[in-house]
């Protein structure tokens, strides 16, 4: 018996009765057990067949309850969460949240998680347009406007991010067009900003920074194009000069919240 999916309990018991029986042992699980009546009617079930309870509930009345029944018809229970409860309280000095199925929500939360990592670095720098009808956001910019460790920031989140790279001589995914403009977000930047952090770039890969990438006619001719693009899409477009990765992630957060709107 669980107040959740109950798995731990058969699992345990597989494996203890394989010490006895090569774990050829009847086994009926009963999940979600939030009512006294279902208590009840399993304890009345075990004794007609001379069964015993495994549970692992974590809810005070229904765990004293079902230890009363079960006394009550002589059947007998195992408690396989309490002692582990027990000693944990005693580690850390207080008590359990006592709310079922939290292992099954922390699973799930962790699945969300990785799947959203996977889906940002699968869908990063415009690899593949199918991923933007699929996202929950897609930053939008021209080059070293932070969009993939945006991307991967919110992917953390648990948000599935898709982000594609604004250049003039490309013509923007008509994907872009089709998804609902409050999940798009557009990344602007101040152009002597923007040039700073290109000469840096370019030094980086030991390269001149005379090259047109740090050219500042060419990073306006960029920023003019990428406002256009934004602008005909309709998304709400964010600043992101002087700001950190987190302090852009939470803006975004909170632009996502209230759903779209200019920073």
């Amino acid at each position: 018996m669980s107040d959740s999916v109950g798995e731990t309990a058969e699992f345990v018991v597989r494996a203890a009765s394989s010490q006895f029986n090569g774990g050829d042992a009847h086994i009926r699980r009963i999940p979600y057990v939030d009512d006294r009546k279902t208590i009840r009617e399993t304890v009345e079930a075990a004794a007609e067949v001379g069964g015993m309870i495994a549970f692992t509930m974590v809810v005070t009345d229904l765990r004293k309850y079902l230890k009363e029944e079960a006394e009550r018809h002589n059947v007998p229970v195992v408690d396989i969460m309490g002692p582990m409860l027990k000693g944990l309280s005693t580690l850390y000095g207080r008590s359990p949240k006592r709310e079922p199925g939290l292992v099954r929500k922390l699973d799930e939360d962790y699945f969300r998680k990785v799947e959203a990592i996977e889906f940002a670095v699968k869908y990063d720098d415009g690899k593949d347009p199918r991923g933007l009808l699929r996202a929950d956001v897609i930053l939008i910019g021209v080059s070293r406007t932070s969009k993939t460790p945006l991307s991967m920031y919110l992917a953390h989140k648990r948000l599935k991010v898709a982000n594609v790279p604004l250049v003039p001589e490309v013509e923007a995914p008509e994907e872009l067009f089709r998804v609902p403009a409050e999940r798009c977000i557009g990344l602007t930047i101040d152009p002597d900003q923007l040039n700073e952090i290109r000469r840096e770039r370019l030094k980086s890969l030991g390269l001149t920074s005379r090259a047109n990438y740090a050219n500042m006619e060419r990073i306006l001719q960029e920023l003019d194009y990428a406002e256009q693009v934004m602008k005909r899409i309709g998304c709400p477009i964010l600043d992101v000069s002087n700001k950190a990765v987190e302090e852009t992630a939470n803006i975004i957060l909170e632009m996502l919240r209230k759903g779209g709107g200019h920073a």
